[in-house]
């Protein structure tokens, strides 16, 4: 795996203090044009070529790692992520390496955060050569993002995102349906008084697995109290505070279902802080199944998201539109969807009820 070069682009850049966007204003083009002549395209007038090459130098803009990929033809991908779960950033890279590496392809990373971190973060992967770029949750999400690399004429592939926009190629599960698969799991084993943790709001899939959860509730003739939701932002820390609300409450929930994995892991140690056991006083269940699902005890009945092998397609999808692209062909965007699987394991079980039908309280 190569990484581009953070030092090495800052110490550029606090040299000439150019960026991409510099050199498209002083040439008068845009930054797709930009990128194009960077990247040895030969789609671009000589004209053109000649005012932006004529930009880069009164600029003393040095895309040094880009003109290196133009004469070597190596394919170049980056990967522009932010997400808060090094558990699903570890599955991602997996798959994401493994295919770059049969594909004869180089993987390039840049983390960010804010807006204009993101737009920098862009910058440095477009100066390193990049021919496309991956885009995993949560920035798959973000409108900014991706219109800044469709402006660009950089292919991008939105991964694990819910709601894809028509006009961006993307893989993903259906976040709905596997979120309502596992609320009725957890009904089909007794559970009335179901808690949830929910994740990002600003993050499609968290949306749509509250929804299908809500929705699976009232289809079973039950409705959710506000207090049996708690907010979390897909971090072990957010779901450490939710789960403390929900089972702080009086009688608590015979069960959590947490957004992802991270949460649901945090919901056990709290549980198991308070001397709960779990699934005997209250299941615990989560989605991704990332690594923690099995190491934590007990091992955590989740969806399994095969992240790792939407990877790997998100990896082929950026190559073939790079090479449509290439060859002068229109690359349409294409939205692949993946299966899910609910892994049943030993954070849930059947409800334990007393006599009068409520939860029989163990702590």
């Amino acid at each position: 795996m190569a990484t581009s070069n953070k030092a090495a682009q800052a110490a550029l850049d606090a040299a000439s203090g150019a960026t991409v966007h510099d050199v498209a204003r002083m040439a008068g083009v845009s930054a797709m044009t930009v990128s194009r002549v960077i990247n040895g395209r030969a789609s671009v007038s000589t004209a053109t070529r000649d005012k932006v090459e004529a930009a880069i130098a009164a600029l003393r803009y040095q895309p040094n790692l880009a003109a290196r990929a133009a004469r070597t033809g190596t394919l170049r991908i980056g990967l522009l992520y932010s997400n808060p779960s090094a558990a699903f950033l570890s599955e991602f890279l997996v798959g994401a390496m493994d295919q770059c590496r049969q594909g004869g392809g180089q993987l390039l990373l840049e983390r960010c955060g804010d807006l204009a971190s993101q737009r920098t973060a862009i910058d440095c992967l477009v100066a390193a050569g990049v021919d496309g770029i991956l885009v995993p949750p949560p920035l798959c999400d973000s409108p900014a993002v991706l219109a800044q690399l469709n402006g660009m004429g950089i292919p991008a592939i939105a991964v694990a995102t819910a709601r894809p926009s028509p006009g961006v190629s993307a893989v993903r599960i259906d976040d709905y349906a596997g979120a309502l698969a596992m609320t009725r799991h957890l009904l089909a084993l007794g559970h009335r008084d179901i808690g949830f943790i929910e994740g990002d709001p600003e993050h499609t899939p968290a949306l749509l697995r509250r929804q299908a959860f809500e929705d699976g509730m009232r289809e079973a003739g039950l409705r959710v109290p506000p207090h049996r939701v708690a907010q979390g932002y897909f971090t072990y820390r957010s779901g450490l505070d939710a789960a403390r609300q929900l089972l702080a409450q009086a009688p608590h929930p015979s069960a959590i279902f947490a957004s992802n994995d991270d949460m649901a892991a945090a919901a056990l140690a709290v549980a198991h802080g308070m001397g709960l056991q779990v699934p005997q006083d209250v299941s615990v269940c989560g989605f991704d199944d990332t690594p923690v699902a099995t190491t934590v005890w007990p091992e955590l009945t989740t969806i399994h998201q095969p992240i790792a092998d939407m990877a790997r397609a998100a990896v082929n999808l950026v190559i073939d539109e790079i090479r449509q692209r290439r060859s002068g062909e229109t690359a349409p965007a294409t939205h692949h969807l993946m299966a899910y699987t609910l892994m049943a394991r030993a954070s849930t079980g059947p409800v334990t009820r007393d006599q009068t039908g409520r939860v029989r309280p163990r702590h």
